[in-house]
């Protein structure tokens, strides 16, 4: 199963692809999609049409998306929110399920920890997929989802066949 994970973000939307086979994971593909423009609706344009492209070449299977965390500011929650949308709309145009995880699901997950910091995650996910480059710490996130949704969709399947 090719799975791709997003970390959605108005400026920079990381993504991952990795493939599953069984409990071994690989690493596909990861970047950083950066929005472009200067209105909302352009920057959520840009976005569509580069994770488009990055369906079109991989061909992932499965999707998983980071949940929104909400702070303070409502203003940049809406629009996080909004970038979070063109993250789910993508996949599902496809035909894709999209996992949904919060962020300390993921954490834990990967880690081990709820409250892992940006760079325990990117040296755990050099951990899981070995010699796998970087683009940075929005595409770390994004493989991360990924892997927490290939161990999340074996944990399903294996309860499904216990059942």
């Amino acid at each position: 199963m090719r799975v791709l994970g997003i970390d959605p973000g108005l400026r920079n939307l990381g993504w991952g692809v990795i493939d599953v086979e069984g409990s071994r994971l690989s690493h596909v593909a990861n970047g950083v999609c950066c929005s472009s423009g200067a209105e909302l609706s352009e920057r959520l344009l840009s976005l569509y049409v580069q994770l488009s492209e990055i369906c079109t070449t991989y061909e992932p299977q499965a999707a998983a998306v980071e949940q929104t965390f909400v702070n303070k500011d409502g203003a940049a929650t809406l629009k996080l929110g909004q970038a979070r949308g063109i993250a789910l709309l993508v996949p599902a145009q496809r035909g894709l399920a999209v996992g949904e995880y919060a962020p300390n699901t993921v954490k834990k997950t990967v880690v081990g920890v709820g409250h892992a910091s940006k760079d325990q995650i990117g040296h755990m996910v050099k951990v899981q997929l070995p010699g796998v480059d970087l683009a940075g710490p929005d595409a770390a996130d994004a493989l991360a989802i990924a892997i927490c949704h290939a161990h999340h969709a074996r944990s399903r399947a294996f309860q499904e066949v216990r059942a």
